[in-house]
Order: C-alpha cells, then structure tokens, then sequence
C-alpha cells in the first residue's frame, strides 16, 4: 500500500500566516500537522513508499522538511502549480502522483491539514481484511459544521448508501474527514472521473462520485479528527495540543 498526502492547497482562510509558509508545516503543541499525521501512517506503513503533493509555491520548504525528516521513503512532487487559480485541485493531484509513482496501486489517502486523534488502524485494518474502498466517519451534529465536510448516509452494517460533499441540506451526523483506503481497482478510475468534467478540488467529490457504482464501507472513528481550517480552528487545535509533543 503507498501513502499519498495532499498538501498543494494554499490556504488563503490563514491569510497572512500561510502566505508564504505551507499550512501543513504550522506548529501543533511542538510538532508540525504534518509530522503528526505522518508519525501515524509510519506506524502502519513503515516501509512503504509516502508520496506528499505539493504546489510549485511550497515544494521547496516540503522537501527541506523531508530532508530534515529523514525518511528515505517519503518523496515530495512538484505539481507545478503556482497559485489557487491554476491549481490541480486534490483529485487532479492524486491522478498526478499516482502516475509520477508506477500507476494504480492500493492506497491510503489523506488531506495534509487534518489531524486524527484516532487509531488510523482500525481504518487500515478492516481494508487490509476486505479491501475495496473505506471511508471513516465521525459524528458532527453542529449543521454549520456539517455543511462544510463530506457527510455520509449509513446502513445498519455501515454501508455508505448516499454521500454528498459539502452539502447545503445534511441528511446525518456522518461526517467523513478526507481519508480514504482505496484499491487498486478504484484508483484506476480516477481518469474516467476527471473525464466527466466533474470538479476536482475535494478529494470527497470522488467519494461521492463513487458511491452509486462501487461499494463504499464506513470506519467509526474512535475519536476526535480536527480539520485546520481557519484561524480560530487552528489556535483551538493548538490549544488541544498544548504541552502534548513527544519527547
């Protein structure tokens, strides 16, 4: 299984902070959102390859955090983008790296600005025993909250039954942060995704997209995942984290 991080977004809701600073790098409690989230896939995935897409903007702070890291299996590409507006968007990116990295392959996909404070194993666990395409979900029941994330219609055997990213009118509580076990099978769709013109700037609208054609299974998240989007989000999050680095 590869590892794909997305983190060619640039973060204009933390304007200044993130202007010219990558939010994925921002100090947590000690440590950066993204060696947290990367400390979680290396417990899973030691050996396997992480692929982390940034933007043209960013690529060279990236890669001297890699360099810093030390991990000779974490690999920085270059999606050429400049600015929001000639963005790839993350499904164009996931496309990106996928064909920069050997093609279609099982993967564990995740946005590079979430922080989970759940066992990501339990995710990777039930995919390894039944692959096909898993989403975790956690329960939201704030609507302002719910409108603006993936929310998911569940069975009584936690099937994903209808699914709509960011909707205007939330039909549950699921909500589903972006990150998603998919196989192989799956990631090769993603052309014929891109090919319907569709949007591809969330990484949940290939979810969604998916979700009448294949089936989808849902983790319950056993824990708090927080999503780092604005200022007051991110100085809550630092404020969960305080005092919380590792030695």
């Amino acid at each position: 299984m590869k590892a794909i991080i997305l983190a060619a977004g640039y973060a204009t809701r933390l304007y200044p902070l993130t202007e010219h600073y990558p939010k994925p790098l921002l100090d947590v409690g000690g440590r950066s959102i993204l060696d947290r989230l990367l400390d979680q896939i290396r417990g899973l995935l030691p050996h396997d390859e992480c692929v982390l897409v940034s933007n043209r903007r960013f690529v060279r702070q990236f890669e001297e955090w890699a360099g810093q890291r030390g991990d000779p299996g974490v690999r920085v590409l270059d999606d050429g983008s400049t600015r929001p507006e000639n963005r790839r968007g993350a499904i164009g990116d996931l496309l990106f790296a996928l064909e920069r990295s050997g093609g279609a392959v099982d993967l564990l996909v995740a946005a590079a600005d979430n922080l989970f404070d759940f066992p990501m194993g339990d995710l990777v666990g039930a995919f390894r025993r039944s692959p096909g395409v898993w989403v975790c979900v956690h329960e939201v029941k704030d609507p302002a909250r719910q409108r603006r994330t993936g929310i998911a219609e569940l069975d009584a055997a936690d099937r994903v039954v209808a699914f709509r990213e960011k909707p205007a009118d939330p039909k549950s509580c699921w909500a589903v942060p972006p990150l998603y076990c998919l196989d192989r099978a799956t990631t090769e769709r993603l052309p014929e995704y891109l090919a319907t013109g569709r949007s591809a700037d969330s990484p949940g609208l290939f979810i969604e997209w998916l979700v009448p054609r294949v089936e989808v299974r849902a983790v319950r998240a056993r824990g708090a995942i927080h999503d780092i989007g604005t200022l007051e989000s991110l100085a809550e999050c630092r404020r969960r984290y305080a005092g919380a680095a590792p030695p």
